[in-house]
């Protein structure tokens, strides 16, 4: 039996891929839901972790949820199938570009642009084209204009369509800041000075700004040497800062701020304000990879935020929610523009796991229990219509339930959150802890 808590209970990985085509609905799926609900997170293949296995490695499975007409027509789940997954399998290597980087595990998240879908992640692999029904297709490298490895979360501006970046390697001494045009092409590409080798999971984009996170987990290479697989550890004496950086300047023109001490996977939204400062608000841990080097276990987060001053090159800090929360999301049709509502999934080992709604204008906090021994995992507005209201949709996750070793996809309306859900499809597996998501909608 296991003692590594990330290959056990609901982190484990589930041995196969599958595809189910007749499943049961409680409620009524909105017929105007039409599309797909992705996620993706490690899913080692069986055999392949040790006791020593960090999370944030393990093979990238892809889960899918097709919705169309009020039915739900599908559920199914591939491995993303890099080197490692198709030598266990026998199964023939994806094709990739020539001096391809590191053909290493695509596992963090998975998004559609420019008619694509993409797996991908941080830090050294290049994304992964998927079909419309999860296959992989092919490594990509935007048809030669990507340079090097991508991230996992870039921001898509609601108003011109493009993807914001901000990429790094272990192998830099730079944070680098990617525009990818609604052709999947990148069109600019700004490389910041910094002093270490951070891990930067995130960021954030304004009307005006990037926001790069230049936080205390670095490199080490002394455990690189060692042979950890992900060679990442706390460093307090490096201190904490944003940097602003105009979104059509170059390196010369950021301006860095100092924040708290603390690690940011995942801002939740960011905006300027009328006299120059900006606000973003983020889910803060009081540390990384420093009690707990096989995961994020470093203490609970919490959502705060943060006003940035770059006059005087200070942040101040104000709580949001003392719960421990991750995962936050928001209507991304306001990505960079002030928003009223925003949405967290709790975060914690137990086998349960409310989801929070937060109404950032008045502060007050709706929660949506799911049941005894149900945990939902990352929450997903989806507005009702193209041009509905910021508050006028649906939040869908995908929801463990510890007591039949089963997971749902339940969808709430936002307008009634701590209420009966809409509709709840079961799904005849369970669908593990992992990373994140997002709903591809049908073109229209």
């Amino acid at each position: 039996m296991t003692t590594n808590v990330y290959l056990a209970d609901n982190f484990a990985p589930v041995p196969d891929e599958r595809t189910d085509t007749v499943l049961r609905v409680t409620g009524t799926i909105p017929p105007e839901l039409q599309g797909r609900l992705l996620r993706i997170g490690p899913n080692p293949p069986p055999g392949t972790a040790g006791e020593s296995y960090h999370w944030f490695t393990g093979a990238g499975m892809v889960h899918g949820l097709r919705l169309r007409d009020g039915r739900a027509e599908w559920y199914r789940r591939r491995y993303v199938r890099d080197d490692k997954v198709c030598e266990t399998f026998g199964w023939p290597a994806a094709p990739r570009p020539e001096n391809a980087p590191n053909d290493g595990a695509v596992n963090t998240n998975v998004i559609a642009h420019g008619g694509r879908v993409l797996a991908i992640v941080e830090g050294s692999s290049l994304p992964m084209e998927l079909t419309p029904d999860l296959e992989t297709v092919r490594r990509t490298d935007f048809d030669g204009t990507l340079g090097g490895p991508f991230t996992a979360h870039p921001k898509r501006d609601p108003t011109t369509g493009e993807l914001h970046a901000v990429v790094y390697s272990w192998e830099w001494d730079t944070l680098r800041y990617l525009a990818v045009g609604t052709d999947g092409r990148v069109r600019r590409r700004v490389d910041v000075p910094v002093t270490g080798r951070p891990m930067v999971h995130d960021c954030a984009i304004t009307a005006t700004q990037v926001l790069l996170l230049d936080l205390p987990v670095h490199f080490d290479m002394e455990m690189a040497m060692g042979g950890a697989s992900f060679p990442y550890r706390w460093h307090p004496e490096y201190g904490a800062r944003v940097g602003l950086l105009p979104r059509d300047g170059d390196a010369n023109a950021v301006r860095w701020v100092e924040v708290p001490i603390g690690y940011v996977f995942h801002p939740l939204n960011a905006w300027d304000l009328p006299d120059g400062r900006v606000v973003v608000d983020v889910v803060r841990h009081p540390s990384m990879f420093d009690n707990d080097q096989a995961g994020p276990n470093d203490g609970p987060p919490h959502l705060v935020r943060w006003t940035l001053d770059p006059a005087s090159g200070r942040g101040t800090e104000r709580p949001l929610d003392d719960r421990g929360v991750e995962f936050p999301r928001h209507d991304e049709r306001r990505v960079g523009q002030p928003i009223r509502w925003g949405y967290a999934a709790t975060f914690d080992r137990l086998q349960h796991g409310p989801a929070y709604q937060y109404d950032l204008e008045t502060g007050a906090v709706a929660v949506h229990d799911y049941g005894k021994g149900r945990a939902t995992l990352e929450p997903i507005f989806v507005p009702r219509t193209p041009d509905a209201a910021e508050n006028d949709g649906y939040v869908l996750s995908y929801v463990y339930d510890a007591t039949a070793n089963t997971s749902d996809v339940v969808i709430l309306h936002a307008q009634d959150f701590a209420g009966v859900p809409v509709a709840t499809i079961h799904l005849p597996d369970r669908v593990p802890f992992g990373f994140h998501g997002n709903w591809v909608p049908d073109p229209a």
